[in-house]
Parts: structure tokens; sequence; C-alpha cells
């Protein structure tokens, strides 16, 4: 496994593109409210983005043959895991498709972004409640939020990368389905890069950790089972069963004094 270290510089790099991925995502996380739409939150990031003098990394973005990515976010509600379109005629619950629908009171929205600042790629994400939302779904999104804390915590040179995997997976504590086909990975001058990071894992185990090895952590969870399958967007990625399911992001480097989120403003 190649994996690149980055240098004081291009961390640097990293920084500006975090900031601004986190001044976009606070003002998402801020508009988001009953009857609002996966295609006016991805208006409202794509002009912000401009607005830094940023790019949305997601746009246009085609691995693997698949048509190329319309969105600045992926817009994922409920039981959708990931992948999500914000677009008019966007499926809405498996096997169906329908106008851009609004967030109702009670849903749960995933918002995830990626920008690219001076060919830095930043990427994070959030699961964030509309509204009042049933207790179940409070406890998954908080559960998977703190599993992404826990991954960073252990983001320190010298542990290995299943230290990490296995922090994440430990705060499931087997009441949550782990998201097995979908994981972190390394983010640099490209959005996807080696190593990859499952969110389950064996402590002590794996690459070694050094400074300057850049991560985006992203644990996901769900509320019944662990399977997921794709749609015929061939994007939007669901809960085979019709789960809850949530999902946090956070691009982390690791430095000779513990892991720095470089997605964050505080």
């Amino acid at each position: 496994m190649s994996v690149e270290l980055k240098s004081a510089v291009e961390l640097e790099g990293m920084r500006q593109s975090g900031r601004i991925n986190a001044r976009v995502r606070r003002l998402l996380w801020d508009a988001i409210r009953p009857g609002v739409t996966g295609l006016e939150l991805d208006q409202l990031a794509k002009k912000a983005i401009k607005e830094h003098g940023a790019e949305p990394t997601f746009v246009g973005y085609a691995p693997m043959g698949k048509p190329p990515y319309p969105g600045a976010i992926c817009y994922s509600v409920n039981e959708e895991l990931v992948h999500g379109i914000p677009a008019p005629g966007r499926r809405c619950r498996p096997g169906t498709t329908g106008p851009d629908r609004a967030l109702q009171e009670g849903d749960i929205v995933t918002i995830d972004l990626g920008v690219t600042y001076k060919g830095w790629v930043s990427d994070a994400a959030f699961t964030a409640p509309v509204g009042e939302v049933s207790d179940e779904a409070l406890a998954l999104v908080e559960t998977t939020r703190r599993a992404l804390w826990a991954g960073i915590d252990q983001m320190k040179a010298g542990n290995r990368l299943g230290d990490v995997s296995s922090a994440i997976g430990a705060v499931a504590g087997g009441k949550y389905g782990i998201v097995t086909g979908y994981g972190g990975h390394g983010v640099g001058r490209k959005m996807h890069m080696e190593p990859h990071v499952p969110n389950y894992g064996r402590p002590g185990t794996g690459l070694r950790l050094q400074p300057g090895l850049v991560l985006a952590l992203e644990p996901m969870f769900s509320a019944g089972g662990a399977a997921t399958e794709e749609v015929a967007d061939e994007w939007t990625v669901v809960m085979a069963d019709g789960s809850l399911s949530a999902h946090w992001e956070e691009t982390v480097a690791i430095t000779a004094d513990g892991p720095e989120v470089l997605t964050r403003l505080d």
C-alpha cells in the first residue's frame, strides 16, 4: 500500500480547503428545516463555495463508469445511506421516483460535502434532524457522531489503522448495523486515496500511522442490518431493509502533537 504524507506547506493548503468546507457546512446545517429541498441546499452550497473562490469537488465526479455526479452535495434522507442526488426526479423510497421532495418533520438528512481549493480536497459530512425527530433517530445520529470522534482520538502517530477502525466500531456496541461496504479514505489532491479505513477492525493491526497522513474518517451506522443496495440512478445507496442510517465525516491530519481536524472552525 502506498500512502501520501503531506508536508507542512501541503497541510496548510488542506487547512484552507477544510475551513471553507466547515463554513459551507455550517450554512447548510442552519438551512435544514421542514419544507426545504435537496436542490435548494445544493444551490446554496454551490453559491457559497464559489464565493470562497473554491470548487465543488463532487460535481462531474464519475468513477468506474458511473454517470457524472451533478451535485455539490450528497443529500441522503432516512434510509438513504450515501450519494443521494439533490435533483428533480430523485428516488424517494426504494423502487420509486418523484419530484425533489421537501424535507419533512421527523426526517433525518445526511449532507456530504467536498470542497477543492487551490487543488486541495476536503471531505466532510453530517446527519441532521429535521424538526422534532424520534428518540430512535436521535440516538442513531448521536452514536454515529460519537463513533467519528472515537476514531479521531486514535489518530495518533505510532498507532495502527486498526486502532482507528476498532474504536469506531466499538461505539456501535452491537446495537447498530455497521456498514461494511463503505468507509473512510485518504484524501489530498484527490478525493479518494489510500488507505481505505473500515468502520470496524482489530486494534494493533494494519498500517502504522505517521505525521502527515490525512484521512477522511466516515462512520456509517444503521438502526437495522448492515446490507445496502444501489438504486437505479447508479448513485443513491439505501439500506436494504429500509432502516434509518446516519453518516458523519471529518478530514483529519495526523501531526506530532496529535490529530488535527481540518474541516472544523473551532
